[in-house]
């Protein structure tokens, strides 16, 4: 039986050992390493092992303004091995940054659903289970993530693709060249991990990126060739775009040096959306500095617009109690609070009593957002900051 366990751990050293790990993959495994060794140091003191998580919470979030995104304060939770209610938790955290340990060791990714079965199991001699359920999974990943200030990509874990890109650039992924002038009418799928070690950028001809909100849009814009007339590039996050979006945005912008646009519903939603891709969300302060865009501009749809575009009141959704109060909450948002054109566009959306959609402006002519409204306010300079 021991020589059986013996071949089973040299058989699984092989494995670990037999990846060359690049040197993003080494300074994530020092800082996973970091944690066991302080439970060694703990033990030989004779002391209570504990980790410092940072606060994921709103009173520990600021705007830096001369950064000009959100970031996360110096306070922090602290969690003990030994205090009967955190003693759960604290395995849970060190079970996840192992798990996490053991994909870059093997050169592995896995989903977050993949993370929490790789981790779910009954603890020996109880009826214990690691975790019960996703949910109580979910925030033990982003507990592990902003301890160890790495994406959760860098720990080889990705989420659910959403999103697309279309346009004047060719890409590396994974070592197969992608020419995203030809992906059809699907486009290119954005996939959650977008990092220079998966994608590299070969050539770019495009002068933008023109990020709009949903896949319908998306679509008008990809049918009509606005990417080939105007030399850009295309992408769409399906409303709230995820992390792998946000973070190629992010890296198109910073690295090859593109303006980044945003073609968003006219309604407290997709103000929020532009404000995440501006400024970072809360939720995830802690990623700003490598999400967030100052730069990028607000494109439309806007709550003159109505007016200026000649729409019809059958176009209009009417605000509702929730939009009203959202929009109020957004108004006070550092980053708008002190912009007088922002604080124009908030308070005729509220005078105006409802909301449009860009698909509103289909009703003009169906090719009108790609032929007339987008390239106008191109030309015009006709954008939010």
């Amino acid at each position: 039986m021991a020589k059986k366990k013996k071949k089973a751990d040299q058989e699984e050293q092989a494995i670990t050992t037999a990846v060359a790990l690049d040197e993003r993959d080494q300074r994530t495994l020092e800082r996973i390493q970091s944690l066991a060794d302080h439970v060694i140091q703990a033990a030989k003191a004779r002391k209570d092992p504990y980790i410092d998580i940072p606060a994921r919470t709103l009173s520990n979030v600021y705007f830096n303004k001369k950064k000009r995104f959100i970031e996360m304060g110096k306070a922090k939770n602290r969690r003990h091995l030994f205090n009967l209610a955190q003693a759960k938790s604290y395995m849970q955290t060190m079970l996840v940054a192992s798990g996490c340990k053991r994909l870059i060791e093997q050169g592995k990714t896995t989903s977050i659903r993949g993370l929490f079965y790789l981790l779910k199991h009954t603890i020996e001699g109880t009826k214990e289970e690691t975790f019960a359920t996703q949910e109580e999974c979910d925030p033990i990943i982003e507990d592990v993530e902003v301890t160890l200030n790495a994406l959760r990509e860098e720990l080889h874990v990705y989420a659910t693709n959403r999103g697309a890109m279309v346009g004047e650039i060719t890409i590396v992924d994974s070592g197969d060249e992608i020419d995203c002038t030809r992906m059809g009418s699907g486009g290119y799928a954005i996939p959650s991990i977008v990092e220079p070690n998966v994608i590299q950028f070969v050539k770019c001809d495009a002068k933008f990126v023109l990020h709009v909100e949903k896949d319908t849009v998306w679509r008008r814009f990809n049918e009509d060739k606005f990417w080939k007339k105007h030399k850009c590039i295309l992408t769409h996050g399906m409303g709230q775009p995820p992390r792998g979006v946000r973070r190629l945005l992010h890296r198109l912008h910073y690295e090859l040096g593109l303006p980044v646009y945003c073609l968003l519903d006219n309604d407290p939603w997709g103000y929020y959306i532009y404000s995440v891709i501006k400024q970072g969300s809360i939720n995830l302060a802690y990623e700003s500095q490598r999400m967030a865009i100052p730069e990028a501009r607000f494109l439309g749809l806007r709550s003159f617009d109505f007016e200026r575009c000649g729409l019809s009141e059958s176009v209009t959704i009417a605000l509702t109690e929730a939009d009203r109060k959202r929009a109020k909450q957004i108004m006070e948002y550092p980053w708008f609070k002190h912009k007088k054109a922002w604080q124009d566009e908030i308070k005729k959306l509220l005078d105006n009593g409802f909301k449009l959609e860009v698909e509103a402006l289909i009703s003009k002519d169906i090719s009108y957002v790609t032929e007339v409204y987008a390239p106008q306010r191109l030309r015009d300079g006709d954008w939010l900051d």
